[in-house]
């Protein structure tokens, strides 16, 4: 079976598609403006790419017993598998995923694959920017999708962790918040109903993951920045819904560091329940 690294680069991505017939998701999306990706997309997009919607790609938000699971919680994986494989998809053949640029929506359809067992999978390093950038093509037309049977699910290869899970553990778990750092603090709350953060938890900004240009830093930097936070297999990582903690561990995966666990409902499942304890500082 064929493995890909973590981060692929515009030359190596242009040697796959030429050697493969890789499967490309374009994960571009905007929290404020839910179409600017779909809309980007058909602007231009990379040849033979599928757009791939954040929330189509997300569970729903709030369970049979009427509690709120965060503004991009995870899927059954069988209903994710059958999306993806609505567009083409199957254990067998690559995967690249790839934003607008800084990876973080890449990050979490990175993780997704991981986390239905797949392992040919990677994110295109600097996105459409770097795409653009290095003259790749373009193009305005469609892509036809080539639907594929699902067939039985593998093994996760990451793993995730549910509220309920993880509130026994408080205290008592290495938890790293990928948000912003006024966001963390609590100074500032754009998004959820709530500012602050879960207590005990330490901040990562995921942007700290990046070079200027969007790329991600060299595999020796992100191993030196990540030391003092120690990550390990038992780290949670969270962010505000679970989608800038996968930057960071795409970031961890790069590095060759020990991949912990996703919290899904991340901050904005958390903060919506008053009942749970919440940090400010």
């Amino acid at each position: 079976m064929m493995t890909l690294k973590p981060l692929i680069s515009v030359a190596e991505l242009q040697a796959l598609m030429a050697s493969q017939d890789p499967l490309i998701l374009d994960w571009r999306f905007d929290l404020v403006d839910a179409q600017a990706g779909a809309r980007a997309h058909a602007e231009g997009h990379l040849p033979g790419a599928h757009y791939l919607h954040l929330d189509a790609a997300c569970g729903a938000k709030v369970d049979a017993a009427g509690r709120f699971r965060g503004r991009h919680p995870l899927p059954e994986r069988a209903a994710f598998a059958a999306l993806l494989a609505g567009l083409g998809w199957d254990y067998e053949r690559p995967v690249v995923c790839l934003d607008a640029g800084n990876s973080m929506f890449a990050a979490r359809g990175w993780w997704m694959l991981r986390w239905l067992g797949h392992e040919a999978v990677a994110v295109l390093d600097g996105g459409m920017a770097a795409w653009q950038a290095a003259g790749g093509a373009v193009t305005a037309s469609p892509s036809l999708p080539r639907p594929r049977p699902p067939g039985p699910l593998r093994p996760p290869l990451t793993g995730a962790i549910a509220a309920e899970e993880l509130l026994p553990l408080l205290g008592r778990v290495s938890l790293v918040d990928a948000r912003a750092p006024e966001r963390f603090r609590g100074e500032v709350e754009p998004l959820d109903r709530q500012a602050g953060h879960i207590p005990g938890a330490r901040n990562r900004p995921f942007a700290d993951n990046l070079l200027p240009d969007g790329r991600f830093k060299p595999a020796a930097q992100l191993r030196q920045e990540w030391a003092a936070l120690k990550p390990g297999a038992d780290t949670v990582h969270q962010g505000g819904s679970g989608v800038s903690a996968c930057h960071n561990l795409l970031a961890l995966a790069a590095a060759g560091l020990p991949v912990g666990r996703l919290y899904g409902g991340s901050w904005s499942e958390g903060s919506a329940d008053p009942s749970r304890p919440v940090a400010r500082s």
